[in-house]
């Protein structure tokens, strides 16, 4: 026995996986191919799992001609008796805070594609449109209206309307239409996808939770909306696709009263925890906010953001329209598909979103310390500063990922974490090869599934006099490629997952020396310099999305790296243990910057005593004489790029030039060194 065949579009989305669902349930002989694009077979495969061989893969693309189905791909259907009888379409952009361009795209000329393949099937079509046709019409609207002159505030409800008028002016179609109200979470698990309608007040109603009991709080009946639970939604239009006699009507899938802001309070006050309603604002106590123009509503969208309210939410926040479900009502009556009442389920959507969608959940630390279960990625782990690091993130509950060019040196390193019980993972990477860094980000992502933290610590230094360095052009090349853009390749890479999860953080290990202005060192601090000023404005523009940046103004540091200077250095250094704490401090308080005592006084003198700061760290330079490295004398090379000497390069030593600019300086006086240690380097 053969049962009825569908193709869904959308069929992967939060309805249209809930639909096939429901119609394989319905009918335990029925097929239903879902339109797929190539790049999400993946995710159809793992929804396959639960669905069986009844579902099947129709691979195309909403917004490509046809759907980008070619003859073969139709005739594989079927037709006739054994073809398809319903074409189901879910697939839309369902959010107001999409671009025009991209909601044309799928909600218009994609219904276009549809009703055309519907056409080849000789198939009923239902369109799953939205009560966002009415726009802000201010009366009752019925299942029988359409076109009633009302204004469409937004692309959405424009490319909304203009679908459904594609698929009622379609000669010859036959056709249902759906208008599902705001579709919210499941009503018996609170299972919802992501952040839309209503959820995108739940995050200042979690601040309020954090008020005393007895605070006084007041709320204005304003922003009503009509909402429904998505399982409703999938029952009542696989029952409606069904129902005898219906093709060329159209349903409204919504609650039988809105809700405004009190009721939504209330429903999800007591799973919230938050504070009891003391009384009732007037309606138009939210005017203020809600009507404003101009300049002041540029300054609402501000700090509406700040809150993770999209500004063009506010702006359709009050449902004008009055709907009526005369047709649904009717054909639904006793099948026992009825709206639940809103606070009879709004504790399982709180509950499932304070688990699963709130963009706080990241930020939030394990009581049992603040980097326990935190996923951190390290650049140049593999020594020094790096190492030290990840073995200190370990040893508070981090897991660490170790990214290093060296990988037999990171094998040790993981090996001495696990023997502590920690955990660390190693994947090899250079953070100068572009391609490197997005492989690597890609398989951190595909099997940890996300990423917290990332501590910028892989560099190179180079000290060396400019006078040594007019014909090595490429000493600033190779460090800017690696303290720079090595350090912005992994934040771009990681920056569209960091905002999906509303939450990140980054650590960048920078030196004292960019305060300082430290003679000898003009590859390495401008390189560091230019990655203090990348992460400042960055940060600027990732407040919103809880992106933080902090600077570390690190002191000299005992590591591999700075072995070619010997004791050519003005300060003593401290330990990379040391330097690990500042980055642990860095990755729990996440201040913008750490300094030392010296980097802030000489940032103090920079600005007060500019002239005076020049000649002393002119007699710095004349003091302490370049590393034999530096004046093409062979040493040995440490390993490891966090760990790059002077010069990688073996260079014949150069003969001695004359004049006063090239001399060779003498050894710094004892009273100075004294002098420049009197501010030890430790950090606040």
């Amino acid at each position: 026995m053969s049962g009825m065949r569908y193709v869904v579009t959308g069929g992967t989305g939060f309805i249209g996986r809930r639909v096939v669902s429901e119609i394989l349930a319905r009918d335990a002989y029925a097929e239903v191919w879902v339109l797929v694009r190539r790049a999400s077979l993946a995710r159809f495969e793992q929804l396959a799992g639960e669905w069986g061989d009844r579902a099947k893969p129709l691979v195309g693309d909403l917004t490509a001609p046809d759907l980008g189905l070619t003859d073969a791909d139709i005739a594989d259907l079927g037709s006739g008796d054994d073809g398809i009888s319903h074409v189901v379409h879910c697939a839309a952009i369902y959010d107001i805070t999409v671009g025009e361009a991209e909601q044309q795209a799928a909600n218009v000329e994609g219904t276009r594609a549809v009703i055309g393949l519907a056409r080849r099937l000789d198939a009923t079509l239902h369109h799953v449109s939205s009560i966002a046709v009415a726009g802000s019409y201010p009366g009752v609207y019925t299942e029988d209206d359409f076109d009633v002159a009302q204004d469409l505030p937004t692309p959405y409800h424009q490319t909304k309307f203009e679908a459904e008028l594609l698929v009622r002016s379609s000669p010859g179609l036959r056709y249902r239409v759906y208008r599902p109200a705001v579709v919210v979470g499941d009503s018996t698990t609170g299972e919802m996808d992501k952040v839309d309608g209503p959820y995108y007040f739940f995050g200042v109603l979690a601040r309020l939770a954090a008020l005393p009991k007895f605070t006084p709080v007041m709320l204005p009946d304003s922003g009503r909306t009509n909402i429904v639970p998505v399982d409703y939604v999938v029952r009542a239009l696989v029952h409606l696709m069904h129902a005898e006699g219906r093709d060329g009507q159209t349903f409204h899938l919504t609650a039988p009263k809105t809700i405004g802001l009190r009721g939504i309070y209330r429903g999800v006050a007591e799973a919230a925890g938050l504070p009891p309603l003391r009384g009732s604002l007037p309606r138009a106590a939210a005017a203020p906010v809600l009507q404003v123009s101009g300049r002041a509503k540029t300054v609402r969208n501000m700090v509406a953001t700040q809150l993770g309210i999209p500004g063009e939410v506010l702006d359709v926040v009050d449902l004008m329209p009055t709907f009526t479900a005369e047709y649904a009502e009717e054909a639904l009556r006793g099948t026992g598909i009825t709206v639940p009442e809103f606070a009879s389920y709004a504790p399982q959507l709180w509950r499932y979103w304070a688990q699963h969608l709130n963009p706080d959940r990241a930020r939030r630390d394990d009581p049992a310390g603040p980097l326990v279960g935190k996923h951190v990625i390290i650049t140049g782990a593999s020594s020094g500063i790096g190492r030290a690091s990840a073995i200190a993130v370990a040893e508070r509950g981090g897991c660490v990922f170790a990214l290093a060019r060296n990988g037999e040196a990171l094998d040790d390193l993981v090996s001495e974490i696990r023997a502590a019980g920690g955990q660390a993972y190693a994947f090899t990477c250079d953070v100068t090869d572009s391609a490197s860094v997005e492989h690597t980000v890609k398989d951190i992502l595909g099997r940890f599934g996300h990423v917290d933290y990332l501590v910028n610590n892989a560099g190179r230094s180079i000290r060396r006099s400019v006078v040594n360095s007019t014909d090595r052009l490429h000493d600033y090349e190779r460090v800017m490629a690696v303290n720079y853009f090595g350090a912005v390749r992994m934040v771009l890479a990681l920056l569209p997952h960091w905002r999906e999860r509303r939450f990140g953080h980054v650590v960048n290990v920078s030196s004292a020396g960019v305060q300082a202005n430290s003679p000898k060192y003009s590859a390495y601090l401008p390189s560091k310099a230019a990655l203090d000023a990348f992460s400042e404005v960055v940060g600027t523009e990732t407040l919103s999305d809880h992106i933080t940046f902090t600077n570390i103004h690190m002191p000299l540091v005992k590591t591999p790296m700075i072995a070619p200077s010997r004791k050519l250095n003005p300060v003593p250094p401290i330990s990379a243990e040391h330097a690990a704490a500042m980055v642990v401090r860095g990755l729990v308080d996440k201040p913008a910057r750490i300094d030392t005592p010296l980097g802030t006084l000489a940032d103090f003198g920079n600005y007060l005593t500019p002239k005076l700061s020049r000649r002393v760290l002119h007699q710095l330079y004349l003091g302490y004489p370049d590393s034999a490295a530096a004046r093409g004398e062979a040493l040995p090379e440490p390993s490891g790029l966090a760990a790059v000497s002077s010069s990688p390069m073996r260079r014949p030593k150069r003969p001695t030039r004359t004049g006063a600019s090239l001399r060779v300086p003498r050894a710094v006086t004892r009273p100075v060194k004294r002098a420049v240690r009197l501010v030890p380097g430790v950090h606040w």
